[in-house]
């Protein structure tokens, strides 16, 4: 396993259309499904992957126009500290739902498979991890990472992510020194020269060094996915109980998000604006061009046209749980049942299948 430093501060049964990856089945439309219905709303506890920032826009658009609410939901959304930390935190009981890393999913669910979250919509189905380094160092290659210090915030999905990317490009993990940090000393110890290079999604940090005032061209990536990682990234989960237990509200929950995607796509001024209600130091022409960005680089895999936002095409995530299991050397390799259901998304017709002209 690579060298850690800290820097600074069996699955269980489910039964039926839960455990399901088959075709959804009919539901007519599944949009205010719970409106009028007089009862209590649902309160939930969502936990986001990250600190706020454009991408986020259509959770916040369907919160501002009443989505969740007809849906018979009260949400609390809150930061994030990582897109694998969902994982653990509704694990333990802390979140009902998370926007997290479907990796992470899996590698716990080969553990804790009766506590594990389930995934039940794939919003992210081009991997976007990478590890980035300055326009001027002298790391081209994964094979120049030997020796070398690599740093991130620890719950990154990419940083956990390491030994299965070291064992496809073909390089000793354990030669690589890995180090932590607070999200928000990544991008400046980077160009301090305090790290080699850092963990995170290509956007995430393409968009947090412009907000610091860096250009593109002083950065250069080394992404996964060009060295043979063909994961999915991030998706919405929830808790085992919340899906056994209340199925219509995670079904209510599916729909809201889904029309906050659909009218975010039509309006990301809107969706960016939202998330900037939540944080008025956001620089919003930045986190515009993170939200464009990642429509375009994160979300819009060949396989949407044909299955729609949301769900995942089977054989993908059975080579993606295999890759995963067999660079971390798990004792068990989760079923895709296990760790993704489809059994509450909204109808195809419904789900965006086309993001960008």
């Amino acid at each position: 396993m690579p060298r850690r430093t800290l820097l600074g501060a069996p699955a269980l049964a489910l039964g039926g259309a839960l455990a399901g990856t088959g075709p959804s089945r009919a539901q007519g439309s599944s949009q205010g499904s719970a409106k009028g219905s007089g009862q209590a709303p649902t309160r939930l506890r969502m936990v986001l992957n990250w600190k706020y920032q454009g991408p986020q826009g259509w959770f916040f658009l369907a919160e501002d126009r009443g989505y969740f609410r007809e849906a018979g939901l009260a949400m609390t959304i809150d930061q994030g500290e990582g897109s694998s930390a969902p994982v653990t935190q509704i694990a333990a009981g802390a979140y009902d739902v998370g926007f997290g890393d479907m990796n992470a999913l899996i590698q716990f669910a080969a553990t804790r498979p009766d506590v594990a979250p389930l995934a039940v919509f794939m919003m992210y189905n081009v991997p976007p991890f990478c590890i980035a380094v300055r326009a001027d160092s002298p790391i081209r290659t994964p094979q120049d990472l030997v020796g070398r210090t690599i740093g991130g915030p620890a719950n990154d999905g990419e940083l956990k992510l390491f030994p299965a990317f070291a064992k496809a490009a073909g390089i000793d993990a354990a030669k690589v020194n890995i180090v932590t940090m607070q999200p928000s000393l990544r991008e400046q110890m980077l160009f301090r020269g305090q790290i080699d290079g850092a963990f995170g999604y290509v956007n995430t940090i393409r968009f947090s060094a412009r907000g610091a005032g860096i250009d593109d061209r002083q950065l250069r990536y080394i992404r996964y996915a060009d060295h043979g990682i063909d994961l999915y990234s991030n998706t919405i989960m929830v808790s085992r109980a919340l899906a056994r237990d209340k199925p219509e509200a995670v079904r209510g929950l599916l729909a809201a998000i889904n029309r906050g995607v659909a009218e975010a796509l039509k309006d990301p001024a809107a969706a960016v604006a939202a998330v900037g209600r939540r944080d008025s130091l956001l620089d919003l022409a930045v986190e515009r061009a993170r939200f464009d960005a990642t429509v375009a680089d994160e979300m819009s895999a060949p396989e949407l046209a044909r299955i729609g936002l949301g769900d995942i095409d089977e054989a993908r995530m059975a080579r993606a749980i295999a890759t995963v299991a067999e660079s971390n050397n798990l004792p068990t390799r989760p079923a895709v049942g296990d760790v993704f259901s489809r059994a509450f998304l909204p109808p195809l017709a419904e789900r965006p299948r086309k993001l960008v002209d």
